[in-house]
C-alpha cells in the first residue's frame, strides 16, 4: 500500500508527530465515499435544501444548483482531497508540507488554519442544532404533535429556544455522541459508524419518500422540483443556489484535506469526488420529495424558511394519519445527517492536534470537543431571554446568528477561494496531474475551472453575502 509521503524525499516532510501510515488509511474505496457523503450530508440537506428551494421557486432554482454543484463544487472538492493527500497530514500540516515542498510562503498554513478553525465554529452551533432534532425524536415518539393547532406547534419551538437548561442538555448529548465517535479513531470510529449510519440515513429517507408518496400530492411536489419556471427565478436566487453548492459539499472547512489525508494512492480523487457530489445531490432531492408532498398535502407553505422543519412539518405530522410514527422517522433521519457532518467537522481539529507531540487521539478529541461544546453554550446563552441576548450584535444578531453569519459568509468562501487559488496557481501542474491521473482532455477541463471560473464564482458569492 502507497503512502501519500511517498512522493518526496525523506528529508522533505517535517517532522509534525503521528504520521499518515500510523493513523493508518480508510479500508476501501467505499468507506471513504460514505464519509465523505456522511460529511457533505448533512442539515444543509435535509433542512436549508428544501427551504431555500421553496424561497426561490423550484425547478430552476434546482437546475442552477445542480450547474453550480458540476462547474464550482466538484472542482474544489478534488482540489481538497488532493491537497489532504499529498500532504498525507491534518489540512494545517499538509499545507505546510507542501508550501515547504514548493518553497512558497509559509502564510498558506494560516489560511489552512483558517478552515479548520471554521470547523471548530461550526460545530459549536452546530450541535446546538443537533440538540433540537434530536429533543424533537423525543416529542415526536412521545406523540406530543398529535392534534395540535399551528399556535401550538409553534409555542413548542419557542418553548425549546427558551430554555437553555433543555438546550444545554440536548446540546451536550449530541457532543458526546460527536466526541465518542471520533475519539475512537479512524477504522473504530469514523469508519465504523458512517458503514452504519449512512445506509440507515438511505433507508429512512427512502421510507419518508414512500410515506410522502401516499399523500396525493407527489405529483405536484415532483413538478415544483423538477419543472423549471425560470419567471420566478432571481438574481439572489442564483447567488442563493452558488452559495449552498459551495456549502453543502463540506468545503472551505478543511474536512476534505483531513479526509483525503486518509486515502490510499491507488484510489481515483476524480471518481470519488463525483460520487460523492451525486450522492449528496440524491439526498438533496429526495429530501424534497419527502417534505414537499407532505407541505402540499395540508395546505402549507414551502417557502416557509428555516422553520419548515421545527414548525411547518411537525404541524403537517399533527394532522397525517400515522404522524407520530413517521414524524419520529423524520427527525432521526435528521439527526443522523447531522451526526455524520458533526463527526466530521471536528476531525480537521482532532487530527491536528493528534499531530502534536504528546496528544493522543482521546486527548485530542475531549480538549477540542470539549472547547466547542464551551462555545455552543455562548449561542444557547443568545437565543433566549438570559442575559447574553440583551446584547444583540451586528444590526440585531445574536451570537448564534453572528458564529452562522461568519462561517457561511466569510470563512467558507475565503477557505474554497485559497483552496482553488493554492491548487490552480501555486501546485506544480505535473504534480496535479500524477495525483489526479486523468486523461487529458479531463484533466484539462478540470485545470481550467478551478483555475479560472472557480475562483470567480467563489469571490461573487462572498462579496454578493457581505454587501
Amino acid at each position: 500500500m502507497t503512502q501519500p509521503s511517498s512522493h518526496y524525499a525523506v528529508d522533505d516532510v517535517p517532522a509534525v508527530g503521528a504520521s499518515a501510515a500510523k493513523r493508518g488509511f480508510w479500508s476501501s474505496r467505499m468507506a471513504f465515499i460514505l464519509a465523505a457523503t456522511g460529511s457533505a450530508v448533512g442539515l444543509g440537506n435535509i433542512w436549508k435544501f428544501p427551504y431555500i428551494t421553496g424561497e426561490n421557486g423550484g425547478g430552476a432554482f434546482v437546475l442552477v444548483y445542480l450547474l453550480c454543484i458540476a462547474i464550482i463544487g466538484i472542482p474544489i472538492m478534488m482540489a481538497e482531497v488532493l491537497i489532504g493527500r499529498r500532504g498525507g497530514h491534518s489540512p494545517i500540516n499538509s499545507m505546510r508540507t507542501l508550501a515547504r515542498i514548493f518553497k512558497l510562503s509559509p502564510r498558506w498554513v494560516w489560511l489552512a488554519g483558517m478552515g479548520v478553525f471554521a470547523s471548530f465554529v461550526i460545530l459549536s452551533f452546530y450541535s446546538v442544532i443537533g440538540g433540537w432534532a434530536t429533543s424533537y425524536v423525543l416529542t415526536a415518539a412521545s406523540g406530543q404533535l398529535s392534534g395540535q393547532s399551528a399556535d401550538a406547534i409553534g409555542a413548542m419551538f419557542s418553548g425549546l429556544l427558551g430554555d437553555p437548561v433543555r438546550l444545554l442538555i440536548w446540546h451536550s448529548l449530541f457532543m458526546g455522541l460527536t466526541m465518542l465517535v471520533v475519539a475512537r479513531g479512524l477504522r473504530g470510529g469514523l469508519e465504523r459508524s458512517v458503514t452504519i449510519l449512512m445506509p440507515a440515513l438511505f433507508i429512512l429517507l427512502l421510507i419518508m419518500v414512500g410515506y410522502a408518496s401516499t399523500t396525493g400530492h407527489f405529483g405536484e411536489a415532483a413538478r415544483f422540483l423538477f419543472q423549471p419556471d425560470f419567471s420566478r427565478l432571481t438574481t439572489q436566487g442564483v447567488l442563493i443556489a452558488l452559495g449552498h453548492a459551495f456549502f453543502t459539499l463540506s468545503l472551505g472547512i478543511g474536512v476534505m484535506m483531513a479526509y483525503g489525508s486518509y486515502l490510499q494512492q491507488d484510489i481515483s480523487i476524480a471518481r470519488t469526488s463525483v460520487t460523492v457530489s451525486v450522492l449528496d445531490t440524491v439526498v438533496a432531492l429526495l429530501a424534497g420529495m419527502a417534505i414537499f408532498p407532505i407541505v402540499f398535502a395540508n395546505g402549507l407553505e414551502p417557502g416557509s424558511g428555516p422553520g419548515l422543519i421545527f414548525q411547518t412539518l411537525p404541524l403537517a405530522f399533527a394532522q397525517m394519519p400515522w404522524g407520530s410514527v413517521f414524524g419520529t422517522v423524520f427527525f432521526v433521519l435528521l439527526v443522523f445527517a447531522a451526526w455524520t457532518s458533526a463527526i466530521s467537522l471536528l476531525e480537521p481539529i482532532v487530527e491536528w492536534l493528534e499531530e502534536m507531540d504528546g496528544m493522543n487521539r482521546v486527548t485530542s478529541t475531549l480538549l477540542a470537543g470539549g472547547l466547542c461544546w464551551l462555545l455552543g453554550i455562548a449561542s444557547i446563552l443568545s437565543l433566549n431571554a438570559c442575559p447574553l441576548a440583551m446584547f444583540p450584535l451586528f444590526e440585531g444578531k445574536t451570537i448564534f446568528d453572528l458564529l452562522d453569519y461568519l462561517t457561511a459568509n466569510v470563512l467558507l468562501p475565503l477557505g474554497g477561494l485559497t483552496v482553488a487559488v493554492f491548487a490552480g496557481w501555486f501546485l506544480k501542474r505535473a504534480t496535479l496531474e500524477e495525483e489526479l491521473a486523468l486523461p487529458q482532455p479531463w484533466f484539462g477541463l478540470w485545470y481550467s475551472v478551478l483555475r479560472y471560473i472557480s475562483p470567480v464564482a467563489v469571490a461573487i458569492v462572498f462579496v454578493y453575502n457581505l454587501f
